[in-house]
């Protein structure tokens, strides 16, 4: 235990710089069961580490690392009663889904420990609330993205932006965009934004194409290939079908056509993408009204920085601000394909993006505007969702 709260104060000392996201402000730290679900490479860790640094040198909070030696021979009932025994209050799990029995035990601690807080991050391709009895009515859980665009701009402009509704933006973006260009020029961040603003890696200005390359391979071979019991042997043909989806995004996807280069079946391509989507690396846009069980209208990348994994002589920008919209809008919207326009956005809000102009009935987030005026909105505008 003692070289665990090293451990911790260590981390918590010599994190920098500070970040809060946003689903901080979002999570009620009153539940005691907290699951945070989130890609990696997205800042996970971070976020645990920033919340366990709200509790000073308390040792109320221990955050720990699930792959830790300790947990070779002990258990995370063995340590959340040790913790707990000696003071503790709130117990930080880093990556569960790699311990094997994790939401069993995590369903014991809950159950026997009454006044203990257990906050947990896992990936998004893991089981929990839905699909876990185990943890079914005691887990409260979230959803940790990328960085907005809202977020990008605060922390290199170092202004203080507050996120805005849908409904806001659309009844008031004149206002809020006054407000916002008043103070900063949005523009003069918004490509490199679109370049390699989604994951933090630009905090450390590191490489970070070469980062992200990392991150993908380590998705689709530990997190998809472990947690969907992929054979080794089928990760080639995983990896192939996600170029070939950087390579055309968005598209309409033809799945036996897939099927043929990838050389796998349409039922495991289907199954693939499913996997794909779920790890947060692509997006399947559906027409509105379809089951998700159906085909996919159109695939698109889940965020414009994975565009630019195999298109080395650039993107196109009609291809990048749509990928943002989408990206933007999806983490708390339906967003789905529209009859008018590019998107249907809760089943009622029809939106055309970019372009040199709407479709008629539409509302059209166009790009390299600073303001705009009735139903023409600036697209950049649509990051500043969360």
């Amino acid at each position: 235990m003692q070289t665990l709260l090293k451990i911790h104060k260590d981390l918590t000392s010599n994190l920098k710089p500070w970040i809060r996201r946003g689903l901080m402000d979002e999570i009620d730290w009153n539940d005691r069961l907290i699951g945070i679900k989130g890609a990696r490479g997205i800042g996970k860790t971070t976020f645990l580490l920033n919340y366990a640094q709200t509790f000073g040198n308390s040792r109320d909070c221990l955050y720990v690392d699930l792959n830790n030696f300790y947990f070779s021979d002990h258990t995370i009932i063995e340590l959340a009663d040790e913790f707990f025994k000696t003071g503790g209050k709130v117990l930080l799990l880093d990556q569960v889904f790699k311990y094997p029995e994790w939401s069993s035990e995590l369903r014991y601690c809950y159950d026997n420990y009454p006044e203990l807080q257990i906050v947990f991050t896992g990936s998004p391709v893991m089981r929990l609330k839905n699909e876990n009895p185990q943890l079914l009515g005691r887990v409260k859980v979230y959803s940790l993205e990328g960085f907005s665009f809202r977020e990008y701009v605060n922390l290199k402009a170092g202004t203080d932006f507050g996120k805005f509704s849908l409904e806001e933006i659309l009844e008031n973006h004149e206002r809020i965009c006054a407000q916002i260009v008043s103070k900063v020029k949005p523009l003069a961040y918004f490509t490199d934004y679109l370049h390699h603003g989604f994951y933090p890696y630009f905090l450390n200005e590191s490489d970070c194409y070469e980062a992200l390359l990392k991150t993908i391979n380590l998705v689709l071979e530990i997190e998809i290939s472990y947690l969907q019991q992929i054979e080794h042997k089928c990760l080639p043909k995983l990896r192939k079908l996600l170029y070939l989806i950087a390579r055309m995004a968005p598209f309409q996807p033809n799945v036996s056509k897939l099927s043929s280069e990838v050389d796998t079946s349409r039922a495991t391509v289907m199954n693939y993408m499913v996997y794909l989507k779920q790890a947060r690396l692509i997006h399947l846009l559906y027409q509105n009204g379809d089951s998700n069980m159906k085909k996919p209208a159109h695939i698109y990348m889940q965020n414009p920085n994975l565009m630019y994994l195999t298109n080395y002589g650039g993107v196109e920008k009609d291809v990048l601000y749509k990928t943002f919209f989408f990206n933007q809008l999806g983490y708390k919207n339906n967003v789905t394909r529209g009859k008018a326009g590019d998107f249907c956005v809760n089943g009622d809000k029809c939106f055309a993006v970019g372009g040199a102009q709407a479709a008629p009935g539409a509302i059209w987030a166009k790009d390299m505007i600073e303001t705009g005026s009735g139903q023409t909105i600036p697209l950049w505008l649509f990051g500043f969702l969360y």
